[in-house]
């Protein structure tokens, strides 16, 4: 949806750090204005490790997917995928550093036999966590998964 620069990149920091979770209505609001993907079955917000989640209080993928899931009457599943380890945050890794950060860092809970799955995260940067996720899914029977964020970070020059 944005380029995670000035403003965006503030907003986004704000709703992640300072709890403003009337960013993640924002934010979804837009992306649902967008077009809706078509052939997806099932929603899916990338989780977080539970001492993340449980230091920050909520998870900022799960206030963006909830309305976006409920304005295109997708199925929202937060439960079906977890994070196993509490990886070191990737922003504070270097680019290359990122793709290991994730290995085996999901867990699939059940099958996603013949779905086509849409990933909802803030902010992609590398795509090693989406990347990874997605390898998880499929190996649990997804057949598609696709990903929706609120904006990318540009590649370094």
């Amino acid at each position: 949806m944005f380029t995670y620069a000035f403003p965006v990149d503030r907003m986004i920091q704000a709703l992640k750090y300072q709890s403003r979770l009337a960013l993640a209505a924002y934010f979804s609001g837009r992306l649902a204005r967008s077009s809706k993907p078509s052939g997806i079955d099932l929603i899916i917000p990338m989780p977080l490790h539970r001492q993340r989640l449980r230091k920050r209080g909520f998870n900022q993928a799960v206030e963006l997917a909830r309305p976006l899931a409920h304005a295109w009457g997708l199925p929202l599943d937060t439960t079906c995928v977890s994070r196993a380890l509490d990886t070191v945050p990737q922003v504070s890794l270097p680019w290359r550093a990122r793709r290991g950060n994730m290995r085996e860092a999901f867990v699939c809970h059940g099958t996603l036999a013949g779905r086509s799955i849409l990933v909802i995260d803030d902010v992609m940067t590398t795509g090693a966590t989406l990347d990874a996720l997605a390898h998880v899914l499929k190996r649990h029977g997804a057949v598609r998964v696709c990903n929706l964020v609120v904006a990318r970070t540009p590649a370094p020059d």
